[in-house]
């Protein structure tokens, strides 16, 4: 294997996860989004990943796409609001806050460990390029 292809490894990761970032901050920002008919309440945004095998045998992820949830949205009764519908429900995105925030979290961190492993990597690279002039 080469020991470039860690770069790509690393790289396929980081895109992956700032793909799964962005689903997840257009989850957030409209959890409190309303509508006035099921079909156009807001859906969460999920993507869809697939681990990829090269010839070696090396695993890296690609992301294949963000797809709509397919949890129905919550009707809430709510007459007075000013989108509800004639029995006087407004229908809002089947969000939960918190597994929105520990998805944020995890994938963050898992960014964040892809950009190390590039840096250790580099570093490594530079010593064994040092190590040759001396």
């Amino acid at each position: 294997m080469s020991s470039l292809r860690i770069f790509d490894i690393a790289a396929s990761a980081m895109s992956a996860q700032n793909t799964r970032l962005n689903a997840t901050a257009s989850n957030l920002a409209n959890v409190d989004s309303v509508a006035a008919s099921p079909e156009q309440a807001y859906r969460a945004r999920v993507p869809l990943f697939q681990t990829v095998m090269d010839a070696a045998g090396v695993a890296g992820v690609r992301t294949d796409g963000v797809v709509d949830s397919q949890k129905p949205p919550e009707a809430r009764y709510e007459p007075g609001h000013p989108m509800a519908d004639a029995e006087g429900y407004i229908y809002a995105p089947a969000i939960n806050t918190v597994e929105e925030m520990a998805n944020m979290i995890s994938a963050s961190r898992s960014y964040q460990n892809a950009v190390d492993v590039m840096s250790t990597s580099r570093d490594l690279m530079l010593a064994t390029l040092q190590i040759g002039r001396s």
